[in-house]
């Protein structure tokens, strides 16, 4: 196994949050396959120590909602060229008059805190390599909002807008930043915002093909691919069935 705590030749560090599942775990290897030695946080350490065998990565546990878990992340690491920050999620799907606070706490400090977090931290070893890159991955939920989603869609839209003002700090710095907005995609989402109900998951997506985690990660890999001085602002990539988040095949 790799150790990529320090970059070797040509051989670049990926850091990848929300690695366990879905969208992380498909950039992670999406990015060990472009060569990256990728660095996989995330809570459930069982699974990112699976796949950090699997490409020849190294699994560390990170609670982006816990500042010592960020900081006990981040002091291991010498170099960072590419931070996605991918650790997020929603909870319930209520009406704002019936909004569960609990929910809200914690969607904002997932989505808008944690990502605060890891970035702030790790901008220094990010300017440091001479070529950073940060992949937010956001939502369309970051630039629309919908019935009973103010929770998310409201946290999402405060990730993009610390995202997006960061683009504008970091100006005449040697780092890129690219904000990627997926609409509907097939992965553990909807079971976590559902509480584990897989029927109500499973009905999110009948009727119509959503994507899939690895459409995401190709996205990733080809941003990072991308030479120092081109940045991708922002990708907003829907489903076919899907034209925003008020109307797609089903709803019409």
């Amino acid at each position: 196994m790799t150790n990529p705590g320090n970059a070797v030749g040509n051989n670049k560090i990926a850091v990848v949050t929300g690695a366990s599942s879905g969208i992380g775990a498909a950039t992670a290897r999406a990015l060990a396959r472009d060569g990256y030695s990728v660095v996989l946080g995330a809570r459930r350490t069982d699974r990112v120590e699976t796949l950090a065998e699997e490409i020849g990565g190294r699994a560390m546990y990170l609670d982006v909602t816990d500042a010592a878990s960020v900081e006990r992340f981040v002091a291991t690491l010498d170099t960072v060229h590419v931070l996605v920050n991918n650790a997020g999620g929603a909870k319930g799907l209520a009406p704002v008059s019936e909004a569960n606070l609990e929910d809200w706490r914690w969607m904002w400090e997932t989505n808008v805190v944690g990502t605060l977090r890891i970035t702030k931290a790790l901008l220094p070893k990010l300017e440091a390599s001479g070529d950073g890159l940060i992949v937010t991955i956001t939502s369309t939920a970051a630039l629309e909002v919908y019935d009973n989603g103010a929770g998310y869609t409201s946290a999402k839209h405060a990730q993009g807008v610390l995202h997006r003002t960061l683009r504008l700090e970091l100006i005449g710095k040697p780092i890129r930043l690219t904000e990627i907005c997926p609409g509907m995609v097939e992965t553990e989402f909807s079971l976590v915002r559902f509480n584990g109900d897989e029927a109500k998951a499973d009905a999110v997506y009948k009727g119509l093909q959503p994507m899939i985690a690895d459409d995401i990660a190709e996205l990733v890999a080809f941003t990072a691919s991308r030479p120092p001085h081109v940045n991708l602002d922002q990708i907003v990539v829907r489903p076919r069935d899907q034209a925003t988040s008020r109307r797609n095949i089903k709803t019409g």
